[in-house]
């Protein structure tokens, strides 16, 4: 990006602005932040709130760049080596600091020590880490992961696995034998002895599984309207992992609507959101969640307006979802994605972001967005026209007050398909009024109704019936509204 680019963008993970030079221990802080995550770049001569371009004084600039090196080798450790530019916007000078993902995490302030002096960037924030971050950073440094540690408490021949051994054999194909745990590093001998890993206690039924991963699960919830305040439904999928994410997405489709659409002379059927790419951030959220992170759960929140998934565990450093289009390939779990991948659940490493994008691309009324809240990822599919309809709806909610006619056609069709005339003799009509024409095409306009012929609307054959938005303001009505 241009620095002009730059300059628009809000504070986020891999960027800050300083109106000044920081003191020692704030600057050591950021530093340390971005290394120990995806990098990032600080701007000093920037103030943040307002956004506006201060300058520094240019005779002290040589000055500010050797105590910023000064402070970063001086005060953090491991050693960080930044790239430090002068640049200018607007005929003002700033100082640009450019810090790199570091290879030998965690790096912490010399002074305070690694317990008590790593940082992480959280949103625009830099975090004290704990010590479940440490342990993760530790491991990143060492190239392996959660999943693949090994877990003492009980040898490969006292776990229960019998139900993974029917999905294994159901999703893959093949019998889940000894050599196929050994090949997918889903145990690991030790002196002669097999024990298994945390991704296979994940894929467990083994009461080890409760006691070590009880927060391993995915909290499902139906909301009344936009907030978090009344649910109608909720649903807590503590199965192992193999299967929470179909239970999930099966909780989603009983809580969304499927309508009809004509495409050419076909009738389809199309669900108000895109399932496949929400089924894909659901498996996502799985498969990619941070299992060290004690405590937390992937929640699934469905609202009137939107579907909200949020899955314990900052993006990966790697992954950027602002081009889904490209293919990107990373996985936090380096043993559970594999199997996943074999069990069918996910496609090819690498094309879930570009799956949500494709199917993205054929519902323009929905909007994809992401943030971190915390140390989770959360994504939403986002109903733009949801206000739209909201005020559209009451509308009609007062058309059909005002009038007992529009439910009586309306009730009609609850059960048959009918034609004008049809439909006057039904309400006890000599003929079709005017009266009764208006209606009908007040709710032909508000979708209540539609035509079994709609591309040629005087066939003398022409009848109505009523759709899915018509059954719901009937339901609607008979709530008294």
């Amino acid at each position: 990006m241009t620095i002009k680019e730059v300059l628009s963008q809000p504070e986020g993970r891999r960027l800050e602005f300083k109106a000044e030079l920081p003191e020692n221990s704030d600057l050591a802080k950021t530093i340390v932040a971005f290394a120990n995550d995806a990098g990032g770049e600080l701007y000093i001569g920037v103030n943040d709130i307002p956004r506006s371009v201060i300058g520094l004084d240019e005779d002290k600039l040589i000055a500010m760049e050797e105590k910023i090196s000064n402070t970063i080798f001086d005060r953090c450790y491991p050693a960080i080596l930044p790239e430090i530019k002068f640049i200018s916007e607007n005929d003002k000078r700033l100082i640009q600091v450019t810090i790199f993902r570091g290879s030998t995490p965690p790096y912490y302030l010399k002074e305070k020590g690694k317990l008590q002096g790593t940082y992480i960037r959280v949103g625009s924030t830099n975090r004290l880490a704990d010590e479940t971050i440490i342990a993760e950073l530790e491991r990143r440094k060492r190239n392996i992961s959660f999943d693949s540690e090994i877990i003492p408490e009980k040898t490969l021949t006292e776990l229960n696995i019998d139900s993974f051994k029917r999905i294994f054999k159901e999703k893959a194909g093949e019998e889940l034998t000894v050599q196929v745990l050994r090949k997918f590093e889903l145990i690991k001998e030790v002196q002669g002895v097999e024990y298994p890993t945390n991704a296979l206690i994940l894929f467990s039924d083994d009461p080890l599984r409760n006691s070590m991963f009880h927060y391993a699960k995915i909290e499902c919830a139906r909301f009344k309207g936009v907030s978090s305040e009344v649910f109608i439904d909720q649903k807590s999928i503590t199965a192992n992992i193999s299967i929470q994410a179909e239970d999930a997405y099966n909780f989603i489709l009983r809580h969304i609507n499927q309508g009809a659409t004509v495409e050419g002379v076909y009738t389809v059927q199309r669900w108000e959101y895109p399932v496949k790419a929400i089924r894909e951030a659901i498996r996502n959220a799985v498969v990619h969640r941070d299992y060290s992170l004690t405590g937390k759960d992937v929640k699934v929140a469905v609202y009137d307006d939107m579907i909200e998934i949020t899955s314990p565990g900052l993006l990966l450093p790697s992954i950027d979802y602002t081009a889904m289009e490209s293919r990107q390939s990373d996985a936090r779990n380096k043993i559970i994605a594999p199997v996943f991948k074999r069990l069918g659940i996910i496609d090819q490493l690498g094309n879930g972001l570009k799956l949500i994008a494709s199917e993205l691309k054929e519902y323009p009324n929905i909007e994809l967005r992401w943030k971190e809240v915390g140390l989770s990822f959360q994504i939403q599919f986002v109903k733009l026209d949801y206000l739209e309809k909201q005020e559209r709806t009451d509308s009609i909610r007062q058309e059909l007050l005002k009038s007992t006619l529009y439910s009586e056609v309306l009730r009609c069709l609850v059960h048959n398909t009918l034609s004008r005339q049809s439909i006057s003799i039904a309400l006890g009509q000599k003929k079709v009024s005017g009266q009764l024409n208006k209606i009908v095409q007040k709710l032909i306009t508000d979708c209540l109704i539609e035509r079994t012929i709609p591309d040629k609307p005087n066939h003398p054959a022409q009848k109505f019936q009523l759709t899915e938005r018509g059954r719901m303001f009937l339901g609607l009505l008979d709530n008294k509204i």
